[in-house]
Protein backbone atom coordinates (compact mmCIF):
# COMPACT_ATOMS: atom_id res chain seq x y z
CA UNK A 1 0.00 0.00 0.00
CA UNK A 2 1.68 2.96 -1.10
CA UNK A 3 1.53 6.10 1.24
CA UNK A 4 -0.40 8.41 1.44
CA UNK A 5 -2.65 7.05 -1.42
CA UNK A 6 -3.91 4.27 -0.05
CA UNK A 7 -4.67 6.03 3.16
CA UNK A 8 -8.81 6.71 3.12
CA UNK A 9 -10.60 10.01 4.44
CA UNK A 10 -13.07 9.16 6.59
CA UNK A 11 -15.22 11.88 7.82
CA UNK A 12 -18.76 12.30 9.96
CA UNK A 13 -18.75 15.69 9.79
CA UNK A 14 -17.66 16.41 13.60
CA UNK A 15 -13.82 14.95 12.51
CA UNK A 16 -12.08 13.84 9.19
CA UNK A 17 -9.65 10.96 9.64
CA UNK A 18 -6.60 11.51 7.30
CA UNK A 19 -3.24 10.73 6.22
CA UNK A 20 -0.39 12.23 8.57
CA UNK A 21 1.69 15.63 7.08
CA UNK A 22 4.29 17.18 7.39
CA UNK A 23 2.64 20.14 8.95
CA UNK A 24 1.59 17.97 11.52
CA UNK A 25 5.11 17.71 13.08
CA UNK A 26 5.04 20.82 15.93
CA UNK A 27 1.18 19.30 17.11
CA UNK A 28 2.85 15.73 17.09
CA UNK A 29 5.82 16.89 19.14
CA UNK A 30 3.51 19.40 21.88
CA UNK A 31 1.31 16.29 22.13
CA UNK A 32 4.36 14.00 22.79
CA UNK A 33 5.94 16.78 25.77
CA UNK A 34 2.65 16.84 27.05
CA UNK A 35 3.25 15.22 30.65
CA UNK A 36 -0.09 12.91 30.79
CA UNK A 37 0.95 11.68 27.17
CA UNK A 38 4.64 10.84 28.45
CA UNK A 39 2.89 9.00 31.83
CA UNK A 40 0.59 6.94 29.48
CA UNK A 41 2.16 6.06 26.19
CA UNK A 42 5.48 5.03 24.74
CA UNK A 43 6.21 8.31 23.03
CA UNK A 44 10.50 8.81 23.66
CA UNK A 45 11.38 10.63 26.43
CA UNK A 46 12.91 13.32 25.58
CA UNK A 47 10.60 13.62 22.37
CA UNK A 48 12.08 16.35 20.09
CA UNK A 49 11.09 17.73 16.80
CA UNK A 50 13.05 15.37 15.20
CA UNK A 51 11.70 11.95 16.61
CA UNK A 52 8.40 13.80 15.97
CA UNK A 53 8.99 14.38 12.50
CA UNK A 54 10.10 10.62 12.17
CA UNK A 55 7.24 9.26 13.51
CA UNK A 56 4.77 11.22 11.26
CA UNK A 57 7.11 10.99 8.01
CA UNK A 58 9.29 7.33 8.27
CA UNK A 59 7.04 5.49 10.78
CA UNK A 60 3.59 5.55 10.31
CA UNK A 61 3.94 5.80 6.59
CA UNK A 62 5.89 2.46 7.29
CA UNK A 63 3.02 0.83 8.88
CA UNK A 64 0.80 1.36 6.11
CA UNK A 65 2.73 0.39 3.10
CA UNK A 66 3.86 -3.00 5.28
CA UNK A 67 0.08 -3.39 6.55
CA UNK A 68 1.72 -3.76 10.07
CA UNK A 69 -0.09 -0.55 11.30
CA UNK A 70 -2.78 1.75 9.66
CA UNK A 71 -2.63 5.16 12.02
CA UNK A 72 -5.10 8.03 11.08
CA UNK A 73 -4.63 11.68 11.80
CA UNK A 74 -7.29 13.10 13.43
CA UNK A 75 -8.35 16.92 12.22
CA UNK A 76 -11.09 18.56 13.94
CA UNK A 77 -12.65 22.33 14.79
CA UNK A 78 -11.13 23.86 17.94
CA UNK A 79 -12.57 26.46 20.13
CA UNK A 80 -11.68 29.13 17.94
CA UNK A 81 -13.06 27.53 14.92
CA UNK A 82 -9.76 26.32 13.33
CA UNK A 83 -9.72 22.87 11.88
CA UNK A 84 -6.54 21.62 13.68
CA UNK A 85 -4.49 18.28 13.84
CA UNK A 86 -6.23 16.43 17.57
CA UNK A 87 -4.35 13.54 18.12
CA UNK A 88 -4.08 10.13 16.36
CA UNK A 89 -5.92 7.02 16.34
CA UNK A 90 -4.35 3.57 15.05
CA UNK A 91 -5.39 0.06 14.22
CA UNK A 92 -2.87 -2.36 14.72
CA UNK A 93 -4.21 -5.23 12.66
CA UNK A 94 -3.52 -9.15 13.84
CA UNK A 95 -4.14 -12.19 12.18
CA UNK A 96 -6.97 -14.17 11.98
CA UNK A 97 -9.59 -11.00 11.26
CA UNK A 98 -8.22 -9.30 14.53
CA UNK A 99 -6.76 -5.95 15.30
CA UNK A 100 -5.79 -3.65 18.74
CA UNK A 101 -6.96 -0.45 18.94
CA UNK A 102 -4.61 2.50 20.24
CA UNK A 103 -5.48 6.26 20.72
CA UNK A 104 -3.67 9.30 22.03
CA UNK A 105 -4.93 13.42 21.80
CA UNK A 106 -3.56 16.03 21.65
CA UNK A 107 -3.90 18.49 24.94
CA UNK A 108 -6.13 20.89 23.10
CA UNK A 109 -8.76 18.21 22.14
CA UNK A 110 -9.22 16.29 25.23
CA UNK A 111 -12.61 16.24 27.05
CA UNK A 112 -14.34 17.92 23.50
CA UNK A 113 -15.31 14.95 22.31
CA UNK A 114 -13.07 14.51 19.22
CA UNK A 115 -11.40 11.08 19.95
CA UNK A 116 -14.69 9.38 20.14
CA UNK A 117 -15.76 10.06 16.82
CA UNK A 118 -12.41 9.65 15.29
CA UNK A 119 -12.28 5.87 17.07
CA UNK A 120 -15.90 5.12 15.69
CA UNK A 121 -15.44 6.14 12.16
CA UNK A 122 -11.74 3.93 12.46
CA UNK A 123 -13.52 1.01 13.92
CA UNK A 124 -16.35 1.22 11.32
CA UNK A 125 -13.85 1.20 8.53
CA UNK A 126 -11.10 -1.95 10.00
CA UNK A 127 -14.89 -3.49 10.13
CA UNK A 128 -16.67 -3.00 7.28
CA UNK A 129 -13.59 -2.35 4.85
CA UNK A 130 -11.22 -4.39 6.49
CA UNK A 131 -13.43 -7.39 7.36
CA UNK A 132 -12.13 -7.44 10.91
CA UNK A 133 -13.81 -9.52 13.38
CA UNK A 134 -12.64 -8.54 16.97
CA UNK A 135 -10.34 -5.28 18.22
CA UNK A 136 -8.29 -5.78 21.28
CA UNK A 137 -8.34 -2.53 23.86
CA UNK A 138 -5.27 -2.39 26.32
CA UNK A 139 -4.25 0.48 28.72
CA UNK A 140 -1.64 0.67 31.59
CA UNK A 141 -3.86 0.49 34.85
CA UNK A 142 -4.43 3.56 36.23
CA UNK A 143 -5.13 5.34 32.53
CA UNK A 144 -9.13 6.41 33.39
CA UNK A 145 -9.71 8.23 30.54
CA UNK A 146 -8.69 5.35 28.17
CA UNK A 147 -10.87 3.23 29.78
CA UNK A 148 -13.96 5.66 30.04
CA UNK A 149 -13.37 6.22 26.06
CA UNK A 150 -13.20 2.58 25.53
CA UNK A 151 -15.89 2.15 27.96
CA UNK A 152 -18.34 4.76 25.66
CA UNK A 153 -17.28 2.74 22.42
CA UNK A 154 -18.81 -0.87 23.60
CA UNK A 155 -15.15 -2.30 24.90
CA UNK A 156 -15.52 -4.53 27.61
CA UNK A 157 -13.24 -4.75 30.65
CA UNK A 158 -12.08 -8.66 31.29
CA UNK A 159 -9.79 -7.51 34.38
CA UNK A 160 -6.23 -6.54 35.34
CA UNK A 161 -3.32 -8.51 33.63
CA UNK A 162 0.14 -8.02 36.13
CA UNK A 163 3.35 -6.56 34.41
CA UNK A 164 2.07 -7.13 30.77
CA UNK A 165 2.16 -3.95 28.84
CA UNK A 166 5.75 -3.00 28.15
CA UNK A 167 7.11 1.22 28.66
CA UNK A 168 10.32 2.09 29.04
CA UNK A 169 12.13 -0.52 30.73
CA UNK A 170 9.40 -1.29 32.80
CA UNK A 171 6.40 -4.39 32.58
CA UNK A 172 3.05 -2.09 34.24
CA UNK A 173 -0.36 -3.69 34.68
CA UNK A 174 -2.55 -3.56 32.18
CA UNK A 175 -6.25 -3.41 31.21
CA UNK A 176 -7.68 -5.47 28.25
CA UNK A 177 -11.05 -5.49 26.69
CA UNK A 178 -12.37 -6.30 23.34
CA UNK A 179 -15.20 -5.42 21.12
CA UNK A 180 -16.84 -7.56 18.15
CA UNK A 181 -18.03 -6.29 14.74
CA UNK A 182 -21.42 -7.33 15.90
CA UNK A 183 -21.69 -5.74 19.23
CA UNK A 184 -23.41 -2.86 20.17
CA UNK A 185 -21.03 -0.41 20.25
CA UNK A 186 -22.82 1.14 23.38
CA UNK A 187 -21.67 1.03 26.91
CA UNK A 188 -21.99 -2.69 28.46
CA UNK A 189 -22.75 -1.58 32.38
CA UNK A 190 -23.28 1.65 34.43
CA UNK A 191 -20.36 3.77 35.28
CA UNK A 192 -20.94 5.38 38.84
CA UNK A 193 -19.38 8.63 39.54
CA UNK A 194 -19.27 9.02 43.50
CA UNK A 195 -21.50 12.25 44.13
CA UNK A 196 -20.39 14.00 46.69
CA UNK A 197 -23.07 13.99 49.43
CA UNK A 198 -23.38 16.55 52.05
CA UNK A 199 -25.04 15.59 55.77
CA UNK A 200 -24.80 17.50 58.79
CA UNK A 201 -21.87 16.43 60.23
CA UNK A 202 -20.16 14.36 57.86
CA UNK A 203 -19.42 14.68 54.14
CA UNK A 204 -19.59 12.10 51.64
CA UNK A 205 -17.26 12.37 48.36
CA UNK A 206 -14.60 10.32 46.33
CA UNK A 207 -11.21 8.89 47.71
CA UNK A 208 -8.46 11.23 47.46
CA UNK A 209 -4.58 10.78 47.24
CA UNK A 210 -4.29 12.24 50.44
CA UNK A 211 -6.49 9.65 52.20
CA UNK A 212 -4.40 6.34 51.93
CA UNK A 213 -2.06 7.27 55.03
CA UNK A 214 -5.88 7.80 57.38
CA UNK A 215 -6.74 3.94 55.72
CA UNK A 216 -3.41 2.51 56.90
CA UNK A 217 -4.37 3.96 60.14
CA UNK A 218 -8.09 2.34 60.01
CA UNK A 219 -7.26 -0.64 59.19
CA UNK A 220 -4.16 -0.94 60.91
CA UNK A 221 -6.27 -1.13 63.99
CA UNK A 222 -7.01 -4.07 66.57
CA UNK A 223 -10.31 -3.76 66.02
CA UNK A 224 -10.69 -2.94 62.13
CA UNK A 225 -8.33 -6.14 61.99
CA UNK A 226 -10.85 -8.74 63.75
CA UNK A 227 -13.93 -7.72 62.07
CA UNK A 228 -12.28 -7.40 58.53
CA UNK A 229 -10.42 -10.68 58.36
CA UNK A 230 -9.49 -10.88 55.27
CA UNK A 231 -7.92 -7.57 55.06
CA UNK A 232 -3.37 -8.07 54.80
CA UNK A 233 -1.94 -7.95 57.89
CA UNK A 234 0.35 -5.60 58.46
CA UNK A 235 -1.57 -2.94 56.53
CA UNK A 236 0.56 -1.22 54.29
CA UNK A 237 0.53 2.25 52.62
CA UNK A 238 0.50 0.55 49.47
CA UNK A 239 -2.48 -1.49 50.51
CA UNK A 240 -4.14 1.62 51.37
CA UNK A 241 -3.38 3.05 47.66
CA UNK A 242 -4.53 -0.55 46.17
CA UNK A 243 -7.70 -0.14 48.09
CA UNK A 244 -8.37 3.45 46.50
CA UNK A 245 -7.31 2.35 42.96
CA UNK A 246 -10.19 -0.94 43.39
CA UNK A 247 -12.85 1.58 44.64
CA UNK A 248 -12.86 3.38 41.33
CA UNK A 249 -12.36 0.13 39.14
CA UNK A 250 -15.62 -1.42 41.07
CA UNK A 251 -17.26 2.30 39.83
CA UNK A 252 -16.48 1.89 36.55
CA UNK A 253 -17.24 -1.96 36.17
CA UNK A 254 -20.69 -0.78 37.84
CA UNK A 255 -20.77 -3.15 40.65
CA UNK A 256 -20.09 -0.48 43.60
CA UNK A 257 -20.20 2.74 44.63
CA UNK A 258 -17.59 3.84 47.70
CA UNK A 259 -17.62 6.86 48.90
CA UNK A 260 -15.01 8.42 51.96
CA UNK A 261 -16.41 9.61 54.78
CA UNK A 262 -14.85 13.07 55.56
CA UNK A 263 -14.82 15.39 58.02
CA UNK A 264 -17.14 18.47 56.58
CA UNK A 265 -14.65 20.80 58.53
CA UNK A 266 -11.47 19.49 57.82
CA UNK A 267 -12.30 17.48 55.10
CA UNK A 268 -10.21 14.03 57.08
CA UNK A 269 -11.29 10.92 56.44
CA UNK A 270 -13.03 9.61 59.23
CA UNK A 271 -15.01 6.27 57.46
CA UNK A 272 -15.98 4.38 54.60
CA UNK A 273 -19.21 3.12 53.51
CA UNK A 274 -20.09 1.61 50.22
CA UNK A 275 -23.04 -0.11 48.06
CA UNK A 276 -21.63 -3.13 46.62
CA UNK A 277 -23.26 -5.89 44.60
CA UNK A 278 -25.42 -3.20 42.75
CA UNK A 279 -28.20 -4.34 40.52
CA UNK A 280 -29.39 -1.71 38.60
CA UNK A 281 -33.27 -1.05 39.14
CA UNK A 282 -32.97 -3.95 42.13
CA UNK A 283 -31.05 -3.68 44.82
CA UNK A 284 -27.38 -3.50 46.69
CA UNK A 285 -25.91 -4.15 50.20
CA UNK A 286 -24.08 -1.53 52.49
CA UNK A 287 -20.73 -2.07 53.99
CA UNK A 288 -19.12 0.10 56.08
CA UNK A 289 -16.02 0.94 58.44
CA UNK A 290 -14.86 3.13 60.69
CA UNK A 291 -11.39 5.22 61.71
CA UNK A 292 -10.83 4.86 65.44
CA UNK A 293 -11.46 8.43 65.66
CA UNK A 294 -14.50 8.77 64.80
CA UNK A 295 -16.46 6.21 66.51
CA UNK A 296 -19.12 7.15 69.07
CA UNK A 297 -19.77 9.83 66.97
CA UNK A 298 -22.92 8.93 65.35
CA UNK A 299 -21.08 9.09 61.96
CA UNK A 300 -21.75 6.16 60.20
CA UNK A 301 -25.32 6.30 61.35
CA UNK A 302 -25.77 9.32 59.99
CA UNK A 303 -23.53 7.73 56.79
CA UNK A 304 -26.22 5.17 56.53
CA UNK A 305 -29.36 7.39 55.76
CA UNK A 306 -27.44 9.78 53.31
CA UNK A 307 -26.50 6.44 51.32
CA UNK A 308 -30.34 4.66 51.76
CA UNK A 309 -31.73 8.11 50.32
CA UNK A 310 -28.73 8.14 47.50
CA UNK A 311 -29.79 4.20 46.29
CA UNK A 312 -33.66 5.28 46.30
CA UNK A 313 -33.37 8.53 44.74
CA UNK A 314 -34.33 8.42 41.25
CA UNK A 315 -32.02 8.42 38.09
CA UNK A 316 -33.12 10.80 36.72
CA UNK A 317 -32.70 12.80 39.80
CA UNK A 318 -29.50 11.64 40.58
CA UNK A 319 -29.56 8.71 42.44
CA UNK A 320 -29.55 4.92 42.00
CA UNK A 321 -33.17 3.91 41.76
CA UNK A 322 -32.74 1.13 43.52
CA UNK A 323 -35.69 -1.01 45.10
CA UNK A 324 -34.03 -2.94 47.88
CA UNK A 325 -30.82 -1.83 49.88
CA UNK A 326 -29.68 -4.74 52.46
CA UNK A 327 -27.02 -4.69 55.63
CA UNK A 328 -25.46 -7.26 57.66
CA UNK A 329 -23.33 -7.06 60.40
CA UNK A 330 -21.55 -9.98 61.60
CA UNK A 331 -22.63 -11.80 65.05
CA UNK A 332 -21.37 -10.47 67.61
CA UNK A 333 -20.42 -7.33 66.57
CA UNK A 334 -23.06 -5.40 68.58
CA UNK A 335 -22.29 -1.76 67.83
CA UNK A 336 -22.46 -3.10 63.81
CA UNK A 337 -26.13 -3.74 64.80
CA UNK A 338 -26.76 -0.96 66.56
CA UNK A 339 -26.51 0.93 63.37
CA UNK A 340 -28.29 -0.69 61.04
CA UNK A 341 -31.06 -2.27 63.31
CA UNK A 342 -34.78 -0.48 63.13
CA UNK A 343 -34.13 3.03 64.73
CA UNK A 344 -35.56 6.60 64.28
CA UNK A 345 -32.72 7.70 62.07
CA UNK A 346 -33.56 5.01 59.14
CA UNK A 347 -36.53 3.60 57.86
CA UNK A 348 -36.05 -0.49 58.16
CA UNK A 349 -39.09 -2.98 56.66
CA UNK A 350 -37.37 -5.45 58.86
CA UNK A 351 -34.48 -7.09 60.82
CA UNK A 352 -33.35 -11.19 60.85
CA UNK A 353 -31.11 -13.32 61.98
CA UNK A 354 -29.33 -14.68 58.77
CA UNK A 355 -27.46 -18.30 59.55
CA UNK A 356 -24.11 -17.98 60.36
CA UNK A 357 -23.69 -14.59 59.61
CA UNK A 358 -25.05 -12.29 62.26
CA UNK A 359 -28.12 -9.41 61.85
CA UNK A 360 -29.54 -8.71 58.53
CA UNK A 361 -31.30 -5.49 58.12
CA UNK A 362 -33.31 -4.08 55.15
CA UNK A 363 -35.14 -0.90 53.29
CA UNK A 364 -37.49 -0.87 50.53
CA UNK A 365 -38.58 1.66 48.33
CA UNK A 366 -42.60 2.18 48.04
CA UNK A 367 -44.41 3.90 45.78
CA UNK A 368 -44.73 6.97 48.50
CA UNK A 369 -41.28 6.63 50.49
CA UNK A 370 -38.08 7.12 48.18
CA UNK A 371 -35.59 8.64 50.82
CA UNK A 372 -34.35 8.37 54.47
CA UNK A 373 -33.66 11.21 56.59
CA UNK A 374 -30.68 10.66 58.72
CA UNK A 375 -31.07 11.49 62.63
CA UNK A 376 -34.33 12.47 62.67
CA UNK A 377 -37.67 9.94 63.40
CA UNK A 378 -39.29 10.91 60.10
CA UNK A 379 -40.35 9.00 56.94
CA UNK A 380 -40.50 10.92 54.14
CA UNK A 381 -43.12 10.72 51.27
CA UNK A 382 -42.05 12.47 48.01
CA UNK A 383 -43.74 13.96 45.24
CA UNK A 384 -41.40 14.44 43.57
CA UNK A 385 -37.24 14.18 44.25
CA UNK A 386 -34.79 16.11 42.63
CA UNK A 387 -31.20 16.94 43.54
CA UNK A 388 -28.12 19.16 42.63
CA UNK A 389 -26.23 18.49 39.77
CA UNK A 390 -23.19 18.72 41.99
CA UNK A 391 -23.62 17.73 45.45
CA UNK A 392 -27.06 15.77 46.52
CA UNK A 393 -27.15 17.54 50.32
CA UNK A 394 -29.61 16.69 52.70
CA UNK A 395 -32.92 18.69 52.62
CA UNK A 396 -32.12 18.71 48.93
CA UNK A 397 -34.79 16.68 48.05
CA UNK A 398 -37.53 19.07 47.13
CA UNK A 399 -41.54 18.81 47.63
CA UNK A 400 -41.53 16.23 49.74
CA UNK A 401 -43.68 16.04 52.65
CA UNK A 402 -42.15 14.74 55.96
CA UNK A 403 -44.64 12.47 58.01
CA UNK A 404 -43.23 13.05 62.01
CA UNK A 405 -43.93 9.69 63.63
CA UNK A 406 -42.65 8.93 68.12
CA UNK A 407 -39.16 8.01 68.55
CA UNK A 408 -39.97 4.68 69.80
CA UNK A 409 -35.99 3.94 70.76
CA UNK A 410 -33.53 6.39 71.59
CA UNK A 411 -30.87 7.29 68.75
CA UNK A 412 -28.60 4.33 67.13
CA UNK A 413 -25.49 4.98 68.05
CA UNK A 414 -22.00 4.65 65.60
CA UNK A 415 -20.27 1.35 65.34
CA UNK A 416 -16.82 1.03 66.93
CA UNK A 417 -16.29 -1.76 64.29
CA UNK A 418 -16.81 -2.58 60.79
CA UNK A 419 -19.17 -4.66 59.81
CA UNK A 420 -17.69 -8.41 57.92
CA UNK A 421 -18.52 -9.81 54.85
CA UNK A 422 -16.32 -8.46 52.45
CA UNK A 423 -17.57 -4.71 53.13
CA UNK A 424 -14.07 -3.09 52.63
Amino acid sequence: MTFPSAVPVLTDGVVTLRAHREEDVEDLLEQALDPLVVEWTTVPVPSTIETSRVFATQIIPAGWETGTSWAFAVQAVDGAGRERFAGTVELRPESDHRAEIAYAAHPWARGRGPMEHACRLAMKWAFEVQQVETIIWWANRGNWASRRLAWKLGFSCDGTLARWLPQRGRLLDAWVGTLGASEERTPRNPWYDVPNVTGRSVALRPYLPTDPDRIVQACADERTAYWLSRMPQPYTRADAEEYVLQRREVAAEGSALHWAVADPATNELIANIALFDIVPGHGAEIGFWTHPEARGRGVMTEACGLVVRHAFVPVEDGGLGLERVAVRASEGNSASRRVIEPTSSSRSDGTGEAPGSGTTAWWTRSPTTCCARSGQASAIKCEQATSGSADTRLGAVRRCKRIDTPSTSSPATDSPAPTQLGAV
